[in-house]
C-alpha cells in the first residue's frame, strides 16, 4: 500500500472519531458547551440543566427545572434561574406566571412607578407616586415609569389637599366682605355685611309687630263686657195685690 493511501485512510479514521467522540479544546460548536474537563458536550435544551457532563462513553445528562426556577435557552449550566417574585411590597404584581422555560413577568401596581429594571427591561422595583403637599397642585400625573410632578399654587389661589389650585373667593361678588386673607393652603374668610343684615331684619321685625297687634285686637274683641253696678234706692215697689215687687 502506498504512503498516500495510508495517509488518506488515517485522515478518514480521525474524521469518524471526531464525529462520535466529544470534542476537546476550543472547537466547540454552537450547540455545545465546554465541560470542566475541557470537553465539548451537547447542551441541554430549554427548561433543562446539566446533571452530568458528557464523557467519551456517554452524552450529557440533563434534568428539568422544578419549583420556582426556569431555563429559557439551551445551556451547559448546572442550575436553573430563580423566578422573579414580583413582590407587592416593591410595588409589583405578577402579570404572567413563571414556567420551566420562561421567567415570571412583573408589572407595576397602580400608583407606583418603576425605578429599577432587569437586563430584559422588566421592572424589578417600583416606588409609590409622590403626593403633592397642601399649597401645591399636580402639574404632571405620575405614570408606570415616571413620578408625579408638583408645583406651587400661584398667589390668589390655594390647595388644601395637594391636587388642584382653586382661586380665592371674591367676597364682594357674593355680597359679603373679607375679614381674613387667604394663603396657599386656605381660602379667604368672608362675612355678611351689616347692611345686608338690616335689610333682612327690618321686614321680619315689621311682620312680627303686625302679628302681635292683630292677636291683641282679636283677644280684646272676644272678652265679655263687664256688668255696670246699679244703685239701690231703699224704696220697695208693691203690686196691686199688696205684694212686694222684687
Amino acid at each position: 500500500m502506498s504512503i498516500s493511501r495510508v495517509w488518506l485512510l488515517y485522515c478518514a479514521v480521525l474524521l469518524q472519531l471526531d464525529m462520535i467522540i466529544p470534542a476537546s479544546g476550543n472547537k466547540c460548536g454552537p450547540a455545545e458547551y465546554k465541560s470542566n474537563t475541557g470537553q465539548c458536550c451537547p447542551m441541554c435544551g430549554k427548561g433543562l440543566v446539566v446533571r452530568k457532563d458528557c464523557t467519551l462513553e456517554s452524552s450529557t445528562s440533563c434534568i428539568p427545572c422544578t419549583g420556582q426556577t426556569y431555563m429559557n435557552a439551551a445551556n451547559g449550566l448546572a442550575k436553573c434561574f430563580p423566578c422573579s417574585p414580583c413582590d407587592p411590597g416593591q410595588g409589583l404584581f405578577i402579570l404572567m406566571t413563571c414556567t420551566s422555560t420562561s421567567n415570571s413577568i412583573c408589572h407595576v401596581q397602580n400608583g407606583y412607578y418603576c425605578t429599577s429594571s432587569s437586563a430584559g427591561n422588566e421592572c424589578t422595583f417600583a416606588l409609590r407616586h409622590t403626593l403633592c403637599s397642601p399649597g401645591q397642585r399636580v402639574k404632571v400625573p405620575g405614570t408606570k415609569t415616571t413620578d408625579t410632578m408638583c408645583e406651587e399654587c400661584q398667589h390668589g389661589s390655594y390647595s388644601q389637599h395637594g391636587v388642584n389650585c382653586t382661586a380665592w373667593t371674591d367676597c364682594e361678588s357674593i355680597g359679603q366682605y373679607k375679614i381674613e386673607d387667604g394663603s396657599q393652603t386656605r381660602d379667604v374668610v368672608c362675612r355678611k355685611s351689616l347692611r345686608n343684615r338690616v335689610i333682612v331684619l327690618v321686614p321680619s321685625s315689621v311682620f312680627l309687630f303686625v302679628v302681635i297687634i292683630f292677636v291683641l285686637s282679636v283677644t280684646k274683641e272676644n272678652q265679655p263686657s263687664p256688668k255696670l253696678p246699679v244703685e239701690e234706692t231703699g224704696f220697695q215697689t208693691f203690686t196691686s195685690g199688696g205684694r212686694r215687687a222684687s
